[in-house]
């Protein structure tokens, strides 16, 4: 093979891997982005995190989530100043990513064309593709770029589309339209930038399930989202587990803590610091004689309490 034909083929190839630039992620792509994540996956990619512990992160405050993660060095993965739907009801989720920009011809087209061969429906705007995607246990999470009029990425439609796939809801660093009429889904919810009764227009989709920016923090496809009234946290899958059961061993021990407080058992200073003996043996103790259920199994708790100098 000559030189002058090894470059034609050369060019080929790299020609059609330009043009096969993917929407979508694909599922090579989102688990080389996870690879610390050692357990089950969906046929996407993304991290299969149990619904139980799903469950579990609904009870954990953001002040414990967002300390547990600064501790392992993920200082930016919180995102406050929301307006949302429905503010007392927290939500959970494993993230699906989309990314928007202003609108450009060109690469339009281009988003368009390949959404074709990815076999995404060519009805209706390309702000549904990442709604047909959802499936139960995803929260679907955009990046709007803050655009609140005619930045409106779903209305009441699209919002039902939503939760019946996901049983859950959206946090858009954007805006939705119909706010009243989302509000009306029992069980769906948001943490949106805003709202305004325009529709959505000059703004385009470019990726679903990569990397995004949600205000102060970084979000990767298969996160998971601990949505509440006092902010949003992403929190990597692998890390998911370790940061429940932490933050909810900090919670019994602030518990703890807070009752011999009121109970003048012990000085400030005391339960503010690194614990004497006398008071892990009482908080043990106390623990045996835990008056409700634990959030944990025993065998959780005891082994986490092997492992801890508190």
């Amino acid at each position: 093979m000559n030189k002058k034909t090894l470059s034609l083929i050369l060019l080929a190839l790299a020609c059609a891997l330009a043009s096969a630039q993917n929407v979508g992620s694909s599922h090579e792509y989102i688990k080389a982005m996870t690879s610390e994540w050692k357990g089950e996956r969906f046929a996407d990619g993304r991290p299969k995190v149990s619904d139980a512990i799903l469950e579990r992160l609904k009870k954990i405050s953001i002040e414990e989530a967002w300390g547990v993660l600064r501790n392992k060095g993920f200082q930016n993965q919180f995102e406050g100043d929301w307006t949302i739907i429905n503010p007392d009801q927290p939500m959970t989720g494993r993230v699906v990513t989309a990314q928007y920009m202003p609108s450009r011809p060109d690469l339009e087209k281009q988003v368009k064309e390949q959404g074709k061969t990815e076999n995404r429906s060519m009805q209706g705007g390309t702000n549904s593709w990442p709604i047909d995607m959802l499936i139960n246990g995803d929260v679907y999470v955009a990046d709007a770029y803050g655009k609140i009029a005619d930045g409106t990425l779903i209305g009441d439609n699209l919002g039902n589309s939503i939760y019946a796939k996901s049983q859950r809801g959206v946090v858009f660093y954007g805006s939705v339209r119909d706010q009243e009429g989302l509000s009306e889904i029992k069980g769906f919810n948001g943490w949106i930038k805003g709202s305004d009764p325009s529709y959505i227009q000059q703004m385009m989709l470019i990726s679903i399930n990569a990397p995004i920016r949600v205000g102060r923090a970084t979000v990767l496809p298969g996160d998971v989202v601990l949505a509440k009234k006092y902010g949003v946290i992403f929190i990597p899958a692998y890390l998911v587990e370790d940061l429940v059961l932490t933050s909810e061993v900090t919670a019994l021990r602030d518990e703890f803590g807070h009752q011999r407080l009121r109970e003048k058992k012990y000085l400030a200073g005391q339960i503010d610091s690194q614990w004497s003996d006398e008071i892990k043996k009482d908080f043990l103790d106390w623990l045996n004689n835990y008056p409700g259920k634990l959030p944990m199994t025993r065998a959780e708790l005891d082994n986490y309490l092997k492992e801890r100098n508190y």
